[in-house]
């Protein structure tokens, strides 16, 4: 591995200000991860410090702000977001409490190679004079004929700026997320009803936090007195305001002469594990407590798999997605205080109707549902990808699943957005966009410029094998902005990310 001199320079430069620089002593070396660097910062006192990078003087890109010491102190920057092999320029910009800024010398570093086959190969096109949001998409990929990374984050060009090489044999990532301090937490997971999930905490370095894994989980909950028979830790979580970490949990229950199903049936069903700072339980939520078992619209005794979860902060309540059910359910969460009730469910035969009468126009077997508008009670909006398994359609059932190519005439996905009134117990299909056919996976993500950002996981136009990412306008009949073809890998969970670091934008 190459190695980067660690530049130690004991005199501070200023800049910004009149004041004498409060920096002290510096050095860029590089990591473990080839295309890391870490900055060191010594100062004289407090304030915070976030560092500029770029391949030119002029830099362009910046880390978040880290706090120091009160007295001064050192601080250690991870700086992520280059390019395989290309010599970059970095320089700290330290702020007094005062607002008082000190900007360091200049230091060159220079990215190690990465090889080039395990690469996740991505094509970008962007609609002529149209621009695209800025940002990175962090991709949540299945493995690719070549090894190639599964977590990897490309600029809007496609370029591969970072990547996390965990143990394949843990599975496959669903899904990825940024958190607030900076880490990315990826949920790995073996193939649906197997079991597995194994939760990786880990610095942009790749530098593992924290693991959690479903027999370390199922040992917990024991321990609190919760009898659940942990299958699997799988499709989502969700990191809420106190800290608390909520779960998905596939758990199973074994069920005698249910209808149509003689003897013994193990069901697969799903849990809400809410996880306190320590890492215990501390709220647990059982579907196999408030839903009825005999409704299985399909893929039984697969019967809930749930597949995203969201914290209503106006109320402290839960959405739920439920993929076997076509439903999204609101759960009394209550801040950790609720019976777990389950408020309303939304979707085919469900507690709602829909606006326009027509049961097509509900989603089916859908995936990322997600509330976009400021507020998330009352009239709301919800987007998610209405993947059309089982569509119900006027004189009829459409038979939609399992990939099957060609898809039969009249299948589609969509990506949607829902106008959704808890008053009336009215749905309406406000906005929608139809994607080819992808059976599983997808998201719909409202962007900063009110664009939607949707992720298709396995289109069928693509023969199943690949994916596809775009950026839309939320308009009738939707031109699209960009978009970016990922050859033979399939995407769970692509999402748009302002940068790599919270709170940054690039």
């Amino acid at each position: 591995m190459f190695l980067s001199a660690a530049l130690l320079l004991l005199v501070g430069c200023g800049g910004g200000g009149s004041a004498p620089s409060p920096i002290q002593e510096r050095s860029v070396t590089s990591t473990a991860h080839p295309l890391v660097a870490q900055y060191s910062v010594t100062t004289s006192s407090g304030g915070s410090v976030a560092v500029e990078f770029g391949t030119t003087t002029n830099y362009g890109f910046t880390t978040s702000a880290q706090t120091l010491p009160a007295g001064g102190g050192t601080s250690n920057t991870l700086i992520a977001g280059m390019k395989p092999s290309t010599l970059y320029h970095m320089r700290a910009v330290v702020t007094d409490s005062d607002g008082t800024q000190h900007y360091d010398s200049d230091h060159p570093f220079t990215t190690e190679a990465v090889d080039t086959q395990r690469i996740p190969s991505v094509s970008v096109t962007t609609t002529p004079g149209m621009t695209p949001a800025s940002g990175v998409e962090l991709l949540s990929l299945n493995s690719g004929p070549n090894n190639q990374f599964m977590i990897a984050a490309v600029d809007p060009q496609g370029s591969l700026i970072w990547y996390y090489d965990f143990d394949i044999s843990l599975g496959e990532p669903q899904p990825v997320k940024l958190l607030p301090n900076g880490h990315i937490l990826a949920l790995i997971d073996n193939a649906p009803g197997s079991p597995g999930g194994t939760l990786q905490e880990v610095d942009l370095a790749g530098s593992l936090v924290h693991q959690l894994n479903y027999t370390q989980l199922a040992q917990k909950l024991q321990n609190a007195g919760y009898s659940i028979q942990v299958l699997a830790v799988d499709h989502d979580f969700v990191l809420l305001p106190n800290g608390h970490l909520l779960l998905l949990v596939t758990d199973t229950r074994v069920f005698t002469d249910l209808p149509g199903y003689p003897g013994q049936t193990k069901v697969l069903g799903d849990a809400i594990v809410d996880l306190d700072t320590n890492f215990n339980p501390a709220w647990v939520w059982d579907a196999f407590d408030h839903l009825d078992v005999n409704r299985h619209p399909f893929s039984f005794p697969d019967w809930i798999h749930a597949n995203a979860l969201s914290y209503i902060s106006d109320d402290g309540n839960l959405l739920i997605s439920m993929r076997h059910q076509s439903w999204v359910l609101k759960i009394d969460y209550a801040n950790g205080n609720g019976a777990g009730d389950v408020i309303w469910k939304l979707g085919y035969e469900g507690d709602f109707n829909i606006s326009s009468g027509s049961s097509g126009d509900w989603f089916y077997a859908q995936h990322d549902a997600n509330i976009i508008s400021p507020n998330g009670t009352g009239n709301f909006q919800l987007a998610l990808f209405d993947n059309g398994d089982y569509r119900e359609l006027e004189g009829g059932e459409l038979q939609c699943d399992q990939g099957i190519l060609p898809p039969p005439q009249g299948c589609y996905s969509a990506a949607a957005v829902f106008d959704v009134d808890e008053t009336t117990t009215t749905a309406t299909r406000q906005w929608s966009f139809n994607t080819p056919y992808s059976y599983w996976g997808g998201v719909v993500q409202q962007l900063p410029n009110s664009n939607i950002y949707v992720d298709e996981s396995t289109p069928a136009d693509l023969n199943n094998k690949s994916a596809r990412a775009m950026e839309v306008t939320q308009t009738a009949n939707p031109p699209t902005v960009w978009q970016m073809v990922i050859n033979n890998q399939n995407s769970y969970r692509t999402i748009h990310l302002p940068s790599l670091y919270p709170g940054v934008q690039w």
